[in-house]
Formats: C-alpha cells, sequence, structure tokens
C-alpha cells in the first residue's frame, strides 16, 4: 500500500512537521510511504527521516538554487485558499496549479493532508482513486473564521479526519452530525529520546515553543521571579523564537532576572535540551495536543503545565507522571515548580512515570493506529460500493489494466548477454562514498565520545580529524571499528587532557585510508548535558570545548584555549554600578596585593579603567564597577567599548575576563544584560565579557 502525506514545507521543525515525520518513518517499515512537500526551502530536512521515505517536492524555492523561486505565478493569490490561510502558509496560485497537478497523477492508495489549506486542497481537487484522509494539528475554535468556513465545507468531501485529542474529536463531530467522514482522534507520534536520561539532580526548568502570546511565557517568567527568590541555584531556560521575544526580554530586565532566565533561541533537535533539565514547564492558554510535553516525558522529564483544554489532561496524570496547574494563575504554576524543587523523591518517581507513560505515543502505535482507520475505511468503503462495481477502487484502473494484459499477452524475456572477462580492470576497486552521521556526548570527564554510524562509513581503517576553521590543518583521532562488526557505530574520543586544540570553532571529517576519502560529519544529536556539571581541568592552560550542530546541520566543535581565564559566573546589574563574581582558572591570587580589574578601551579618546577586585576564596573574586568610573573615562561623546581582564596579582599577566564554562556556545547570544544609566555589559562574540556606553 502506498500512503502519501501532504507536508506544507517539510525544511522546517515544527510539530506538524516532526510528527508527520515520525508517524510516516514508522510506516515505512511496512508500506510504501512518500512525503509530499508543496515547498521546499533548503538543501536537506532539518529533521531525520526513515531512508525509505520518499520525499517529493512541488514548488523549489530555495534562495540560491530554486528553480520556481522567481515564478510569476507565485506573486498570485491563491484562488482557493483563504487570504489569512494562504498568506499564512505562502499559498498562492502557483500552489493551486502544482498540488492540483500531483493529486490528479498520483498513484497513492491514501492521500493525508496535514494542515487546513491542504485539506481544502484535497476536497477540492483529491479523486475517488485514493482514501482521502485530513489532519487537524489545532482546536476546532481557534482558527480563523475564514480557515474555519473553508474547513468545515472541505471536511464532509473527506473519507475521515482526524484530531490530536479526544475532546476536539467530540467537538468535531457535534459539528458535522450527517457528515459520512469518519471523525476520529489520533494524536502525534513521538518517538522515545536516543539521548541520555535527564539527571533528577539538576538544578534547570525547561520550556520549549514558539514565543507567541498563546503560550504565555510571560505567565512562566512571573511565577519563576517567586521560585528565584526562594532557589537562587536554581535556573530557567526557555526555547524558542517568535514575535513575542522582545516582550519577554524586557520583562526578564524588568524584575531582574537576566541571571535566572535564559532565552535560547530555537533548537533542533530538542530533545537533547530537554535531557539538561529535571522539570519542564508548559503554561500555554490552550494546547491542541503538546508534543513538547511527550518529548520532555520521554526524556524522563515530569511536566507542570496548565490544565487547558484538550491536550495537557489527556497526556498527564495529574501527581503521577506530572502536574496540572489551573490556567493563566502565574502563582500555580509557581507553586507547582515549587513543590516539584523542594521535593527530590518527587521528582525523581515523577520523571521515571513520564518516561513510562510517553510510550503511549510512540510512532509504532500511532501508525498501528493509522492502518486501522485505513483498513476500517476500505471496508466501509467496499460496503458502499456493493456488489455493482460503482465507486471508487483503492486500485488504480490503469494498475488493473496492467496485470490483466499482462496475464494474457506475455512478452518475450530476453536472454541476458554474455558479460565478458575482465582483464586489464580486474583488480580496480570502488569504494562506496563516505556519508558519516555521528552523535556526541560528554561524558564524566569532560571528554567527547563521538558515535558514527555504521551505514554511512564503508573500510577497513577510518579516521576522525577535526579541523580549525581558516587553518586546514586536521588532528587525527583514530577511530574504533565496531566490536560486534560491521553495522555498529564506529567510535572516537577526544580526550581534553591529550588533544590541544586552539581556540576557535573546528569541524569534524570522517577519513578513509584506503583512497583518503574525506567528508564532513552530519550531526544526529550532540549532547551537552554533561557540561552543566563538569568543571575545567584544574592546571593551566585552560581549556573548553561544546559540541554543536551548526545552522546546516554538520557536527562542530567550539573550543577556547588560553594560558589562564577568569569565568564569570554572575553578573548583577544595580542602578549605579554591575558587579561581576566569578573563579579564576590557570592563575592564582598573589598574596602581598589585591586583585585588579582592568577595562582596556577600543578607542584612543577613552582612557583606561581600573577597579579593585576583591579574592573572596582560593581562586573566586568579586568585583563591583561603579558607571560613574566609565563615564569619567569616556573622553567624549563618541561610543566606547571596554575589553574587560582581571590582573590577580601586582606584576602579572592580565586574564581575560568571560563566561566559557556551560554547554553554550554563543553567550552573546543567550546571556543578556539591561542598559542602566547608558552602562551596557555584554558578552562579545567569543563569549568574552566587554562593557558599552553607546
Amino acid at each position: 500500500m502506498k500512503i502519501s502525506f501532504l507536508l506544507q514545507n517539510a525544511y522546517g521543525i515544527g510539530g506538524t512537521i516532526r510528527s508527520t515525520f515520525n508517524v510516516a518513518s514508522a510506516l515505512a517499515e511496512r508500506h510504501d510511504v512518500e512525503i509530499v512537500s508543496v515547498i521546499r526551502s533548503g538543501k536537506t530536512p532539518r529533521l531525520a527521516l526513515h531512508p525509505k521515505v520518499r520525499l517529493v517536492n512541488l514548488i523549489d524555492q530555495r534562495p540560491d538554487e530554486g528553480a520556481d523561486r522567481d515564478h510569476e505565478l507565485l506573486a498570485q493569490e491563491s484562488a482557493y485558499i483563504p487570504p489569512v490561510e494562504a498568506k499564512g502558509a505562502h499559498f498562492s496560485a502557483l500552489t493551486d496549479q502544482r498540488v492540483a497537478e500531483h493529486l490528479a497523477r498520483t498513484d497513492a492508495d491514501v492521500v493525508i493532508a496535514t494542515r487546513p489549506g491542504l485539506v481544502m486542497y484535497l476536497a477540492e481537487f483529491g479523486t475517488g482513486r485514493y482514501l482521502r484522509i485530513g489532519q487537524e494539528h489545532r482546536i476546532y475554535g481557534t482558527h480563523e473564521p475564514a480557515i474555519r468556513a473553508y474547513q468545515d465545507a472541505s471536511i464532509p468531501h473527506l473519507d475521515a479526519h482526524t484530531t490530536v485529542s479526544e475532546a476536539d474529536a467530540a467537538t468535531h463531530r457535534e459539528h458535522f452530525p450527517d457528515a459520512k467522514t469518519k471523525i476520529v482522534c489520533l494524536p502525534n507520534g513521538v518517538p522515545a529520546s536516543e539521548v541520555e536520561q535527564a539527571d533528577p539532580d539538576a538544578k534547570l526548568v525547561v520550556a520549549a515553543g514558539r514565543l507567541i502570546p498563546v503560550k504565555r511565557y510571560d505567565l512562566l517568567v512571573k511565577a519563576w521571579a517567586t521560585v528565584a527568590a526562594a532557589h537562587p541555584d536554581w535556573k530557567l531556560r526557555l526555547y524558542g523564537r517568535g514575535p513575542e521575544q522582545a516582550k519577554l526580554r524586557a520583562q526578564i530586565d524588568r524584575l531582574g532576572l537576566n541571571e535566572s532566565v535564559t532565552l535560547m533561541g530555537a533548537h533542533s533537535p530538542i530533545e537533547t535540551e530537554w535531557a539538561k533539565g529535571s522539570i519542564a514547564a508548559v503554561t500555554s492558554r490552550e494546547e491542541s495536543f503538546g508534543m513538547t510535553i511527550v518529548e520532555a516525558m520521554h526524556c524522563g522529564v515530569p511536566v507542570v503545565a496548565t490544565d487547558c483544554p484538550h491536550g495537557p489532561g489527556e497526556i498527564i496524570t495529574h501527581g503521577e507522571d506530572g502536574l496540572l496547574v489551573p490556567v493563566g494563575d502565574s502563582d500555580a504554576v509557581a507553586k507547582g515548580l515549587l513543590e516539584l524543587i523542594e521535593d527530590d523523591g518527587l521528582r525523581r518517581r515523577m520523571g521515571e512515570a513520564a518516561r513510562a507513560s510517553a510510550q503511549r505515543y510512540s510512532p509504532e502505535r500511532i501508525a498501528d493506529a493509522y492502518l486501522a482507520l485505513i483498513e476500517d475505511l476500505r471496508r466501509d468503503r467496499g460496503e458502499r460500493t456493493g456488489a455493482s462495481g460503482t465507486g471508487s477502487t483503492s486500485v488504480p484502473l490503469r494498475k488493473l489494466l496492467r496485470r490483466a494484459v499482462g496475464k494474457l499477452v506475455r512478452r518475450p524475456v530476453a536472454k541476458p548477454a554474455k558479460q565478458p572477462v575482465k582483464k586489464v580492470l580486474k583488480d580496480i576497486v570502488v569504494r562506496k562514498p563516505l556519508r558519516p552521521v555521528a552523535s556526541c556526548r560528554v561524558d564524566a570527564d569532560g571528554n567527547i565520545r563521538v558515535s558514527v554510524d555504521g551505514s554511512g562509513v564503508s573500510g577497513d581503517k577510518l579516521t576522525l580529524t577535526v579541523t580549525r576553521r581558516r587553518e586546514g590543518k586536521p588532528v587525527a583521532v583514530p577511530l574504533t571499528p565496531p566490536a560486534g562488526g560491521r553495522g555498529g557505530p564506529w567510535t572516537a574520543v577526544l580526550d581534553r587532557r591529550k588533544l590541544r586544540l586552539g581556540e576557535g570553532r573546528w569541524d569534524l571529517h570522517v577519513v578513509r585510508e584506503e583512497d583518503r576519502a574525506r567528508r564532513r560529519v552530519v550531526s544526529h544529536l550532540a549532547e551537552g548535558k554533561g557540561l552543566l556539571t563538569v568543571e575545567p581541568l584544574p592546571d593551566a592552560p585552560f581549556t573548553w570545548w561544546v559540541p554543536y550542530p551548526t545552522v546546516d546541520g554538520y557536527l562542530a566543535l567550539r573550543a577556547w584555549h588560553r594560558p589562564a581565564h577568569a569565568e564569570a559566573r554572575s553578573i548583577r546589574t544595580g542602578e549605579d554600578a554591575f558587579t561581576v563574581e566569578g573563579t579564576l582558572h590557570g592563575a592564582e591570587f598573589g598574596d602581598g596585593g589585591t586583585p585588579v580589574l582592568v577595562g582596556t578601551p577600543r578607542t584612543d579618546s577613552a582612557a583606561e579603567v581600573t577597579v579593585d577586585a576583591e579574592a573572596t576564596g582560593k581562586a573566586a573574586f568579586r568585583v563591583t564597577v561603579p558607571y560613574e568610573r566609565l563615564k569619567a573615562a569616556r573622553g567624549g561623546d563618541e561610543s566606547t567599548t571596554w575589553d574587560l581582564a582581571l590582573v590577580p596579582a601586582p606584576g602579572a599577566e592580565p586574564v581575560r575576563l568571560g563566561r566559557l564554562v556551560g554547554d553554550i556556545v554563543d553567550r552573546n547570544k543567550t546571556d543578556i544584560y539591561p542598559t542602566i544609566a547608558g552602562v551596557h555589559p555584554y558578552f562579545t562574540m567569543s563569549s568574552d565579557l566587554a562593557v558599552n556606553l553607546p
């Protein structure tokens, strides 16, 4: 059986895309499956897809090489999709044309449309040759009126329509009492996580999703002010992008939570980030399902979620595998978080229960449910068409004719030509091309363990190389072959005590000795959870590595290598000054003098700034920088920036001040501080601390 999923754009990372990829991959184990992406916006999908799933693109809009990026029909409005849906999903006269052509010629037995506009297309252009199934990934009452009206007109022309919650299925059935369309709940498929399970002792709460009003992250930030006051050692990370980002940033600044709440930006795959926390938070006003809830639960993370309509209440069993709190109540959110924060045993038990409960949503189970629905629809269709033979058939007519003709007229079978015997070329061996895909994990010693999927490499001797960008001199690390023979992963260990990597960004390649083939490593999972607890090596020089996936999907490494380093562990901004507390690595405070913070100006007109610091421990320090000291050293009206360093003892070399320790690659994008009295402390692109007067 051939099953075809219609997807608006398979090159993003949204929930509908993830769910479609998950279920399609599970179905591909037993059936012929394709995903038809109406729009192609990238070279390759950003999410993993089963190799048996065919990806078909109808419109190529890649920015640099897309054949359709300047097509004249892109500028013309769709004649079938209401403007509000067309604008949001980039439907146009060209999508009208391409989708209609595809639905007319497809040889699929089942076509599944995954968003409202595609449901409308399927009702309008679909034929009786195949089963037509629509999906609803939101809630019936949340669509804009025009979308709702068009969707309502389309659903009765489908064989089935699915929702992601039982409550929404009931709502749909109420609105279509006379429709023959079968309306059922089929939740999103969410696979079990491959990452290392979460540590229930981690003092980190994680939330993830689009930064949009319905998610009510403002409620979470407000609740966190209460949590941070009681437990300042706990942190909150918020993953995602969206229109609410500026408002959330302003709220964090206003509440003084810059050291406690971090806006992390979008991250894919997100499961590596769930595993870093011990609690997850969902504060939505409404949820159609809640894929993030199931993803967190798969990682062994209990979820505190608002008991909004539909999703969370069907996923979470309150008090067993998570907590449900009233919608819109920040005090209740804070109370729920504090309940788990303050009870280590409860947090651990709920995490274990959450992981077991999440198995209900495995893609294999959801795939079985789809196959059961398809079988029901085929049986119903057979009952409706009866013996008369009228109506549609799941097998296209041309296939039936081909089979019939093939039985009557046998084509003569030509005998294969005798192959000549090789003489000159008999010893030539052509190696399969390398297509390395790898995951990595930071172990308890701070080393990075790389695991290369054996299916993408071949050869008897392989090497992993790390090469600093713009340098081109690779450092080789042996790859150990699979312990059980072919098919298993090849492994390598980047030992931070033995391997000296200069400061910068390093790319990973696999090299095959036989033919010197060399291929860059694609990232599957880059796990940085171990970096949250491991400490820098005690001796000099200071070394720190953070593995990460690049924007184009490759595995890379950010390395810092310095004679010494002053880690800015916290920065508190006040009305008259900002205070930095930190730890010195690779150097020592002197016995006979006071450590000094030095600010070196980037302009000749400004003066150097020096402020006495305080050694608060063997390697700990604190320094407060008055704003007036900076303004006095400005020396004019032009913008001035000072780079900050710590001189640990009289006559010692300055030690650059920054924030390198941890799992974050680019602190300048995540660790943000407000401008107060015209003074703005910030982290540079190399994660060093600087201060600016605009």
